[in-house]
């Protein structure tokens, strides 16, 4: 950074040498730029990086403008002249008419520019056509720079070189904010020719205030005794402006006005819209984190249906956000997470309507939220309570002739128990039993509170109904209406006793509050940690290690937070991330986002951040290893398959065994003999006490306390909480919102999320291809489990099986 600026000074220097002792060769820069209403640097992009090229990277998306200037003497539609001004971030496009005809000229500007919103470079090419000798006009190219250090300060520069002869000139600009907002906008800004003296420049301020949202004035006075006063309305992502030129405090020359369409700018009507509309959700598809750029019709993305809901809370123009469940496919935790930003929301004055035909305890959950909801009158509600299930598969080893010799040592890690038992253990019942009573007690205390009923009445519900028709839900006061999601705007202004208009989501999403805000927006970095945690799948903890390190090491990015949703799996994959995590909260908040299940491998990861936040749906805990030996007990005689070998080490042939086709699981010979299954408890043991350990370490606690909640045991996000395993009961916003504190970004300030990775990829083959039975295997969860077993028999593994946490299908 000092390196650029010391180029950039130099680079100022320079050209202040270069402009002394010549004449001028070209009109000045306030004759050129007669439609600026201000510095370029400080009020309304410098015409879209006409002035200054360099504003092109402050622009947020497309903009045009549309500029006509009318002597004193003429009338609106008589015009003198006109400009045109185009751009999208980085590129920009201008030309101005100047005179009539015959005698006129028409400059075009082509820019560019590169950085950020603290500092920028642009350069631009001007080619004049017409009668330029008449109006002493040349081509030129220009370079600028644009510097925003902080929220209250603007700093420009623009160098303009004709291409022919040895004209230049430079201008220099600034902007003050006093209260780091477009409130109030100082600016003034100098020009000086090759030829003049500084002490001759030319020069301008003024300053901008903004009244009230949408409607701005500004003055500006000339070192020449000149001065304007302008008037600027903007309604969204339109506006006009008028901008009266004098001469002096007696002599009115020139009128110039504009429309424009383009970047969010305020809304002078927003008063006028207050609480007249209302907004739709359609949910139908599987919510995930990640989906496909191309060819993911049915993925809905959970960070974007927060965001749209805090965007709907925070947009005064919505009174009611609608939500349609039709086909919506989530997880407990993450339904938990939606449901509580629209009891945010509600909070803050909105009315929520939710739809649905069809819906069960999740769906139902979330849906008991709303102040309607809507259930089809063909629909049904299934209500049955919460259940965790294992399948077990030990008779299925013995029939083909597979054995297994589960390594437990830690009383709850149970993982293995599904290729072991027939049934649960004492252990694994204990803890499942709790799992499902905390979230059977979690959807009963929501759905209460929301609906108006007693434990009692929802009890019986649930042990006696189980099944609604639609008339049976609304009796029992589960449902409101039997409508179709077509009727939502009548329930909608039933709901609130007048009509309401739909406002799309896109507009929403554009009526920033902090619009116009100077300088780089601090980052906020969301990376997620998606999967079992392996090496180059899964969670990828050789790319996340990178990612991470690479975060810690970025000024422009003031904390991290990490969404762990994973079972576990290899040690060394966790401790990989655990230790960039480590190494990142050394220089910036780290905060963990625990989504579905973040347990064993899952918890490995979490255990060094400043900061853990779980839901009370969320799994967690699971400190321990476990692992378990699969060998051939007749299998390959079954199959007609041998195998032979040739060693030397006395253990080398501890896995060889034939490999099944199709599947690619080798399976051992033999089970292990008594030195070798010594050798792996205490492996195992070790393990799990460096686990313990790295745990307490990470938490602040001892390692006796650590294995008193551990060996194994899952827990729920509040159980968790009130043993020392997280820090707060939340979900992802409120995981952002605490590093946002952490990383002292004022309430006032926005800021910019930044998602790593930000999809699954550009484009989904799947969808354009058939499925094959070997891809069916492949992404069956059992067989993962069993394949990940083999694939490193004898190594102890922090993973829960899949089945132990909820799934989506």
């Amino acid at each position: 950074m000092n390196l650029r600026r010391g180029f950039i000074w130099m680079l100022m220097f320079g050209f202040s040498l270069q402009i002394a002792g010549f004449a001028q060769s070209f009109p000045t820069y306030y004759e050129r730029n007669l439609y600026l209403d201000g510095s370029a640097t400080a009020y309304r992009n410098g015409l879209l990086g006409y002035a200054n090229p360099a504003n092109l990277t402050m622009l947020e998306g497309f903009n045009f403008r549309y500029y006509w200037l009318n002597r004193q003497e003429e009338n609106v539609t008589n015009q003198s002249g006109w400009g045109v001004f185009t751009a999208v971030p980085g590129l920009g496009f201008g030309a101005i008419r100047n005179g009539a005809d015959p005698y006129k000229t028409t400059t075009y500007r082509f820019s560019i520019a590169d950085g950020n919103r603290s500092f920028s470079l642009g350069f631009a090419y001007e080619k004049v056509t017409g009668d330029k000798t008449l109006f002493n006009q040349r081509n030129l190219y220009a370079f600028g720079l644009v510097m925003r250090p902080a929220r209250s300060l603007s700093l420009g520069f623009t160098g303009n070189f004709a291409t022919k002869g040895n004209g230049r000139e430079g201008v220099a600009e600034i902007g003050i904010r006093p209260f780091l907002n477009n409130r109030l906008t100082l600016f003034g800004d100098a020009a000086v020719q090759r030829g003049q003296s500084i002490g001759d420049a030319n020069w301008s301020a003024g300053a901008a205030v903004e009244l009230v949202e949408g409607l701005q004035i500004s003055g500006r006075y000339f070192d020449s005794e000149a001065f304007t006063v302008g008037l600027n309305l903007n309604f969204g992502n339109a506006g006009v402006s008028a901008q009266t030129h004098y001469a002096n405090s007696d002599t009115r020359i020139y009128n110039t006005n504009s429309i424009s369409i383009g970047d969010f700018s305020g809304n002078l009507l927003q008063p006028f819209f207050r609480n007249k509309h209302y907004v739709s959700m359609e949910m139908k598809g599987r919510v995930d984190y990640l989906k496909y750029d191309l060819f993911d019709p049915g993925t809905q993305r959970f960070m974007e249906i927060l965001q749209d809901i805090r965007d709907a809370q925070n947009d005064s123009r919505v009174s009611v956000i609608a939500l349609n469940l039709s086909g919506m496919r989530v997880l407990p935790e993450h339904a938990w997470e939606i449901r509580q930003a629209l009891l945010a929301a509600k909070t803050a004055g909105k009315k929520i309507v939710i739809f649905f035909d069809n819906a069960e305890m999740t769906n139902y959950h979330l849906a008991s939220v709303a102040d309607k909801v809507m259930m089809d009158p063909v629909g049904s509600l299934m209500l049955p309570g919460y259940l965790f299930g294992r399948t077990f598969l030990k008779g299925t080893l013995d029939k083909m002739g597979l054995g297994f010799d589960e390594w437990r040592f830690f009383k709850y890690k149970s993982a293995a128990e599904a290729l072991s038992r027939e049934e649960f253990s004492d252990a694994d019942r204990e803890q499942r039993q709790a799992l499902a009573d905390a979230f059977y007690e979690t959807a009963r205390a929501e759905i209460c509170e929301s609906r108006g009923l007693s434990t009692q009445q929802f009890d019986h519900l649930i042990d006696t109904h189980v099944y609604f028709m639609p008339e049976d839900a609304l009796t029992q006061e589960l449902v409101d209406t039997l409508c179709r999601w077509d009727d939502v705007g009548k329930v909608i202004q039933s709901l609130t006793g007048k009509n309401k208009l739909k406002l799309p989501m896109a507009m929403v999403k554009e009526a920033n509050p902090n619009y116009g805000e100077w300088s780089e927006k601090p980052r906020i970095a969301v990376v997620y940690a998606l999967g079992e945690c392996a090496m180059d799948s899964g969670i990828r903890a050789r790319w996340l290690d990178k990612v991470i390190r690479r975060i810690a090491k970025d000024p422009g990015i003031k904390a991290l937070v990490m969404r762990v949703d994973s079972p576990g799996g290899d040690g060394m994959a966790s401790d990989y991330v655990a230790e960039a995590l480590r190494f990142c909260a050394e220089k910036k908040p780290v905060v963990i986002s625990q989504g579905q299940v973040a347990a064993s491998g899952g918890y490995w990861i979490s255990m060094y951040a400043d900061t853990i936040v779980a839901a009370p749906t969320t799994i967690t805990g699971s400190i321990g290893v476990i692992g378990g030996w699969i060998y051939d007990k007749g299998l390959s005689g079954k199959l007609g398959m041998t195998s032979d070998h040739v060693q030397r080490g006395d253990h080398a042939d501890m896995g060889f065994g034939v490999t099944l086709p199709l599947l690619g699981i080798r399976v051992p010979a033999r089970n292990l003999n008594e030195q070798e299954r010594e050798r792996v408890e205490k492996v195992f043991k070790q393990m799990y006490a460096e686990f313990v350990e790295k745990v307490a370490d990470g938490r602040g606690m001892t390692a006796e306390a650590i294995d008193k909640i551990g060996q194994g045991r899952v827990w729920n996000g509040t159980a968790g909480k009130a043993n020392g395993l997280v820090d707060e009961i939340g979900g992802l916003s409120l995981s952002i919102d605490i590093a946002r504190k952490m990383a002292k970004i004022p309430d006032d300030r926005s800021y910019n999320l930044v998602e790593i990775p930000k999809s699954k990829g550009f484009i989904n083959l799947d969808f354009l291809s058939p499925v094959s039975v070997k891809s069916e295997l492949e992404q069956d969860v059992t067989i993962r489990f069993i394949k990940m077993m083999s694939e490193r028999p004898g190594f102890p593994q922090p993973v829960l099986l899949p089945g132990d946490y909820p799934v989506l299908e």
